[in-house]
């Protein structure tokens, strides 16, 4: 039978290395480092003081953490560490946003993008938008992190430490306002990890974000939103709908063939305003494919009830697909009837996309020009 230290030792499932690998101590949320510290004879509360070290701090030599009893420090030298991204290729927008690609220890890259939000009074505040996989399996149509295919799972560690060292780059008063996971990948598809990075990054003894202002954004995969619910309150929840019927969802989302819109709609409905005070449904407009009136109309219909904000993106373009970006007369008028209904209703201003940087366009590059899809 193996013993707790032996357990934690085991190598993280995700990895694709041959050989196991020290602790990362980076992704436990605080009562792991607390139960991880009580296996070495430590009391409870030095996982709160590896917390801080790790996450406020952003510290990642055991040797300088001073308050940490000596012969624990050589503990976790010999089998844990904090993990750190190896390099970056930084990008700079004319906007102000930046793309990181971030290169992990496995040598796969990573994608989160800084956004610049300009508020009144010409305050600048910032968002980040973060990614939970290499890759995405979810196949969308329009979306070029589908095309590049699904690599691998990201860990809680590596979708934590996009946060962080994204906040390095930030100037000594800055921080983040919010933090969307809406980057590489589906949350919902690397459900446990994605719930730990959510967890750190709103709890209370960690300079993250308020729960209220991270948004987690799915495709619509309908059997665990109630569980994300259930797991992580008080957090957005963004689905991705791009379609009013079945049939053109179908071909942009090819998940709407194992849950469909009558089921997801019918679980939007059924919350409750204990579950969720006010859903986001994501709408890509595509020229001729799902911008008509008759489009408009009829997501009005099906979205009857529901307490809801429409957020419409129109496309943005890149090189391999026949989509265009819809005409911007046609994107007053979508806009302009769900207004009419009573929705809540935005249109996002694209950021980066100079850069590939916007909405839909991350992924590696390396990966489509090799054709590994």
């Amino acid at each position: 039978m193996k013993s707790d230290l032996a357990n934690f030792m085991e190598l993280n499932p995700y990895s694709k290395k041959c050989k196991p690998d020290l602790i990362d101590l980076k992704g436990m949320e605080l009562g792991e480092l607390q139960n991880f510290c009580e296996k070495f004879g430590e009391p409870n509360f030095r996982g709160k003081q590896l917390f801080d070290w790790i996450y406020n701090i952003d510290e990642i030599s055991f040797d300088r953490m001073m308050n940490l009893p000596g012969s624990f420090r050589q503990n976790l030298m010999r089998v844990a560490k904090v993990g750190r991204f190896a390099s970056a290729d930084i990008q700079e927008s004319i906007d102000g946003t930046e793309k990181y690609s971030w290169v992990l220890a496995d040598s796969s890259i990573v994608e989160s993008v800084r956004i610049p939000m300009i508020h009144a009074g010409n305050i600048k505040r910032w968002s980040i938008c973060i990614s939970t996989q290499v890759g995405c399996a979810m196949g969308c149509k329009f979306c070029l992190t589908g095309k590049m295919g699904f690599v691998r799972q990201l860990t809680s560690g590596e979708i934590v430490e996009q946060f962080l060292a994204a906040k390095r780059r930030l100037g000594e008063n800055d921080r983040f306002h919010n933090i969307v996971f809406m980057g590489m990948g589906e949350p919902l598809d690397n459900f446990e990890e994605m719930k730990k990075a959510a967890q750190i990054l709103t709890d209370p003894g960690f300079e993250g974000v308020a729960k209220k202002r991270l948004t987690v954004s799915t495709v619509g995969i309908s059997n665990k939103i109630k569980d994300f619910l259930k797991s992580i309150p008080d957090v957005g929840l963004a689905i991705s709908l791009h379609a009013s019927d079945d049939f053109t969802r179908s071909k942009l989302v090819p998940v709407n063939k194992k849950w469909n819109l009558s089921s997801l709609i019918t679980i939007c409905r059924n919350l409750s305003s204990k579950d969720i005070k006010r859903i986001t449904f994501e709408y890509v407009l595509l020229k001729g494919v799902n911008d008509s009136e008759k489009d408009a109309n009829e997501l009005v219909r099906i979205l009857n009830g529901i307490r809801t904000k429409i957020n419409l993106i129109p496309w943005n373009e890149f090189q391999g697909v026949n989509f265009k970006s819809p005409d911007e007369k046609n994107v007053e008028k979508f806009q302009k009837i769900l207004k009419k209904n009573g929705f809540v209703t935005t249109v996002r201003k694209s950021k980066g996309a100079d850069i590939s940087a916007a909405c839909g366009q991350l992924a590696d590059i390396s990966i489509l020009k090799n054709g590994t899809n």
